[in-house]
């Protein structure tokens, strides 16, 4: 590489990269501590999913995608600063810059899709669309398929539009303007799609917590301690009643599990007897902490792309090792979005509990009230067979 290509090379990381030796080194070993954290949150989604099959389900298979991006983007993050740390400056390494830039570019834009992908599929299913349900969980396969080819060619096109450059600790566009117009901006218009399609689930969810308050009540006044009707009573229990295959998403009191077997359309709640509407409530705020997570973590990176776009001027050394810690840290907050709220931590959590020796085995009884109850003939009309279990 020539001495053109080199002053070339540096000019245009000028604004992302450090500009002493000393900041290069404390922003490599901030962003190798926050790499190691994300390689751990991955790795324990990846490690939950191959040992226990109670984490198989069709949407751990689409969080698992998720978490594969994750670990190897975040390996990469650890790669290239490790170079840096060990004295095999990346910036003076063209090869090796040009393949982590790549990678990076690759994992990055591949973790949007697979949040967006896990979103319409949950939509879909909880919103009980049975065709488009169906039709994804056949299809499964190329749903794993759509995000890999996807960031794959936003990678290769990347070489061609303006090539990789170090900016401190990692390889990737030089170009703040470059970056904002074709990684920010297609990650806010799918952030605010994740906003849109999970506000709707969360009106759907929280309706259906309004159905059962008024079945609580309404069963009270006969002594009762379940209802069951064949498709519940309102467009809010049937639109989550019939999904093709599990969905397994928990809260802190219980696990709602929605699946469809072979006679018909069933909902199961496991949670405290007596408390399904509370479940139901911290489902759908549960929700929301998907989109808003990712607006908290890419509202500063964003913010700097801008400042930096317009005014040409690198933001202060503090501000950017936040800006970057932002980027890397995203394997570690999807463990705990998708991950601690996920049926893996209870799982877990049975794996290690200790049972006293002179205590008895913990015993779980199910309970299923099915009884007919008798309401105005308006309502009669969507009475049927499902059923809410309390456990």
């Amino acid at each position: 590489m020539g001495t053109s290509d080199v002053d070339q090379f540096a000019k245009k990381a000028v604004l992302s990269a450090p500009a002493s030796s000393q900041q290069i080194q404390i922003l490599n070993q901030v962003i190798l501590a926050v790499s190691a954290l994300s390689i751990t949150g991955a790795g324990w989604i990846i490690l939950s999913f191959c040992l226990f099959k109670e984490v198989r389900t069709f949407r751990h298979q689409l969080i698992l995608g998720l978490a594969i991006s994750d670990f190897f983007m975040a390996v990469n993050f650890l790669s290239s600063c490790a170079a840096n740390l060990s004295g095999y400056s990346i910036g003076k390494h063209q090869a090796f810059c040009s393949f982590n830039g790549f990678m990076t570019q690759f994992f990055v834009v591949q973790t949007d899709y697979w949040v967006i992908t896990i979103a319409i599929c949950t939509f879909l299913i909880l919103a009980n669309h049975k065709h488009q349900a169906s039709w994804i969980q056949e299809h499964r396969v190329l749903l794993w398929c759509v995000p890999w080819v996807l960031s794959i060619l936003w990678a290769a096109l990347g070489v061609g539009l303006d090539g990789y450059s170090n900016i401190g600790a990692w390889c990737w566009f030089g170009s703040d303007k470059t970056r904002l117009l074709v990684n920010f901006v297609p990650r806010w218009a799918i952030i605010i799609a994740m906003l849109g399609l999970y506000v709707r689930l969360y009106r759907i969810i929280y309706r259906a917590h309004e159905q059962f308050i008024s079945f609580q009540d309404e069963s009270s006044s006969h002594g009762i301690a379940g209802i069951s009707s064949e498709t519940g009573t309102g467009s809010s229990m049937r639109r989550i009643g019939r999904p093709a295959t599990s969905m397994h998403i928990t809260s802190k009191d219980g696990t709602i599990e929605v699946e469809r077997n072979g006679t018909g359309a069933v909902t199961n709640g496991q949670t405290h007897v007596g408390r399904p509407s509370t479940v139901l409530k911290k489902l759908a705020k549960q929700m929301m902490y998907y989109p808003l997570a990712y607006m908290l973590i890419w509202t500063i990176p964003t913010s700097i792309r801008i400042y930096q776009s317009v005014t040409g001027v690198p933001a202060p050394f503090g501000i950017a090792t936040v800006d970057k810690a932002c980027i890397v840290v995203q394997g570690f907050a999807d463990a705990i979005i998708y991950g601690l709220n996920e049926s893996s931590k209870s799982v877990w959590r049975d794996k290690f509990r200790k049972t006293p020796a002179t205590s008895p085995a913990p015993m779980h009884v199910n309970v299923q009230h099915e009884i007919r109850v008798e309401r105005l003939s308006t309502i009669q009309t969507n009475c049927g067979r499902s059923s809410v279990h309390v456990v």
